[in-house]
């Protein structure tokens, strides 16, 4: 439900990102943490996991750092997003929504780049997030599940 809810609220991603701040490096757009922030905002509105869910910052240095290991990282559109996506996930930048907001911010970076997000509309893809948190996923594998939508099931 909660990857379905991502997916029904990102459709809108490509408008968001024509008016964003996204910064251009070696031929990538990259997100700023101003994006990430704001992403945080629209996933904590659109899908509240906990009734105590709300919008907060714990530290944009963090953000910034996960955007600068996505930018220094070889590979394409595909390897750059899981590195975004496992930093955001692990760094805990926000006191709600990281694994949400790391979805969000990886799907709005391929589909900036041109490339296609195929993670499948299915409840149980939101336990490879939890996995992604864990360490359970090398990026390698992270790769995989966000441009082929495959990935192996997660289990503790």
């Amino acid at each position: 439900m909660i990857i379905q809810s991502l997916l029904a609220h990102t459709a809108r991603l490509p408008m968001i990102l024509n008016c964003g701040n996204i910064s251009q490096s070696m031929a990538f757009e990259y997100p700023s943490a101003e994006e990430i922030i704001g992403f945080n905002a629209l996933v904590l509105d659109a899908i509240k996991a906990k009734k105590s869910d709300a919008p907060k910052t714990l530290s944009k240095q963090k953000i910034n750092d996960a955007i600068e290991a996505c930018e220094k990282s070889e590979g394409d559109v595909y390897s750059k997003a899981a590195v975004l996506m496992s930093g955001l996930v692990r760094v805990h930048a926000f006191a709600s929504g990281n694994r949400r907001t790391a979805f969000v911010a990886a799907k709005s970076f391929v589909i900036a780049n041109k490339g296609e997000f195929k993670v499948k509309d299915e409840p149980e893809q939101a336990k490879v997030l939890l996995g992604i948190r864990e360490g359970y996923y090398s990026l390698d594998e992270i790769k995989e599940w966000i441009q082929h939508g495959k990935i192996r099931p997660f289990r503790r």
